[in-house]
């Protein structure tokens, strides 16, 4: 019995001796080391990466998930070092205990040493020195990367030369960017960097085009800029397509810190006459094609009617006369100011609220009158020297009538009349529609322009050759915002968008 306990005592010995050898190296505590590589920012996981640790243990690599392990690690702190070509060799620090796995996240950042900056940008739009440049300009250039990788981002600088205002328009990738409203007879500079996101920036030569002396836009509009009113020119597409672009070459022509409206141009004075809200009341300005030369014209007897937006005027006899309403008169005024006179009254009291003329009778005039809520409205022609009723176009409708306008050789008016017959507080139109009369057969016809319900169409003005029109096109609620467009009488796509968010046009 004896020699069995002996024996028993040393094979538990000899047990205890061989589990002990499982969780030791050469009579040392062991753990292990387990972790995850990831592209530093973006958490995406990197293969092949080479780890290792100081003090060394064994060297392994990460899997396609970017895991790795590493067994047998004596305990004790270690440094994680994680090494891969093209990204900055990287370290984390973990502790390793007896039995147990020491976990380590790894965050790589790209490295540059190798990476190329992109070359100098190459500026195509608009040339060096290019002149008569429009005032809207899509600025163009180009560069490249070595390293295909690489995201390229872009500034364009444009500077003034006149005011040595400077403008900076961040675009992303883009190698494009649309200026507008540029200045006329401006010389501007530009110039671009480019920035890889791995180096320094690079900034490509300095450009020079100068803008056009002139503008040659035969269309005046209105748009509302902090809610104010401000007349605006600009041309219209001339390839005929049916995707022609709109709003082209526009051009302010008045501050946004003053209420102009009612743009209406004459080609013999070469002035643009217009209304202001100055001083608690509507007045007559005159103006270059540009917007320079502001001048205000009429001053003692203001223009004056139903709701300021609705009244008009016009020029007459050739450009050296402007007449204009203020309540149940009709005014003639020189352009500089002077020569103020009554030229007719309405004999029912209503008020005149617009005024066109013949350009080759400087007798007649057509007039819109209508009560001070707007309407028992009429639409009628007035022989000057005798103050007598020529023609009836328009009367006895219910709702609003207006928008006039009448051809050189008076065989023509134009006007709108909202079919809805709506009478409201608000002189809110539901269905305005476009109607030409003709003095030959004294009928009325609708214009079929493309016009829906719920739509109106408004101030048609007829283009200098009277073979077609621009209008205003607007929901009928309170806040839409208007468009403009361009209606041909004889063609197959007669109607276009011209300009958005426009209206009370004019086209000379």
């Amino acid at each position: 019995m004896k020699n069995l306990r002996i024996i028993l005592m040393s094979m538990s010995f000899i047990l205890v001796l061989s589990q002990c050898s499982e969780d030791k190296v050469d009579g040392e505590s062991i753990g292990s080391v387990e972790g995850t590589v990831v592209v530093d920012g973006s958490n995406t996981p990197l293969e092949n990466v080479k780890v290792s640790t100081n003090p060394a243990s064994s060297v392994v690599f990460t899997n396609a998930s970017g895991k790795f392990s590493i067994p047998n690690v004596r305990t004790g702190d270690y440094s994680v070092q994680a090494e891969l070509n093209g990204y900055v060799t990287s370290f984390e620090g973990v502790s390793v205990i007896e039995d147990q796995i020491g976990t380590v996240a790894i965050e790589m950042a790209v490295s540059n040493a190798n990476n190329e900056s992109p070359t100098v940008p190459n500026l195509i739009f608009p040339e060096d020195g290019a002149t008569e440049v429009t005032l809207e300009v899509e600025f163009q250039w180009q560069a490249t990367d070595a390293d295909a990788n690489d995201v390229l981002s872009y500034k364009l600088e444009l500077r003034n030369g006149d005011t040595n205002e400077v403008q900076s328009f961040e675009t992303a990738q883009d190698t494009t960017y649309t200026v507008s409203n540029l200045k006329l007879s401006t010389n501007y500079f530009w110039q671009v960097t480019v920035n890889d996101g791995m180096n320094g920036d690079v900034i490509s030569a300095i450009s020079q085009f100068t803008t056009i002396t002139a503008p040659n836009n035969p269309f005046y509009f209105v748009k509302v800029i902090n809610g104010n009113s401000v007349i605006f020119s600009g041309n219209q597409d001339s390839s005929g397509s049916d995707d022609a672009e709109i709003d082209v070459d526009v051009l302010q022509l008045t501050s946004a810190s003053n209420n102009s409206f009612r743009p209406r141009y004459n080609t013999v004075q070469n002035k643009l006459a217009f209304l202001r809200n100055v001083g608690g009341n509507t007045q007559l300005f005159t103006m270059d094609q540009d917007g320079t030369n502001s001048i205000q014209v009429s001053s003692s007897i203001p223009v004056n009617g139903f709701r300021f937006d609705e009244v008009d005027f016009c020029w007459a006899q050739g450009g050296s006369k402007l007449y204009y309403p203020n309540f149940t008169k009709l005014y003639s005024i020189n352009p500089d100011g002077g020569g103020v006179s009554m030229i007719y009254e309405t004999a029912d009291g209503s008020l005149i609220t617009e005024v066109e003329v013949s350009e080759f009778d400087n007798d007649l005039v057509l007039l819109k009158t209508n009560d001070f809520n707007g309407y028992s409205a009429r639409i009628y022609t007035v022989r000057l020297s005798t103050g007598i009723e020529e023609t009836v176009i328009a009367q006895g409708f219910s709702g609003a009538l207006g928008g006039i306008d009448i051809t050189a050789n008076t065989d023509k008016v134009i006007y709108t009349r909202d079919i809805s017959n709506s009478e409201n507080n608000s002189y809110r139109q539901f269905q305005s529609r476009l109607f030409v009369y003709d003095f030959t057969t004294g009928l009325s016809t609708p214009i079929d322009t493309d016009v829906v319900n719920g739509k109106n169409d408004l101030d048609p003005k007829f283009s200098p050759d009277e073979g077609a029109i621009v209008f205003t096109r607007s929901s009928n609620n309170s806040t839409a915002i208007p468009e403009i467009f361009k209606f041909e009488f004889d063609g197959v796509n007669n109607e276009r968008q011209l300009f958005s968010a426009a209206k009370m046009p004019d086209w000379e």
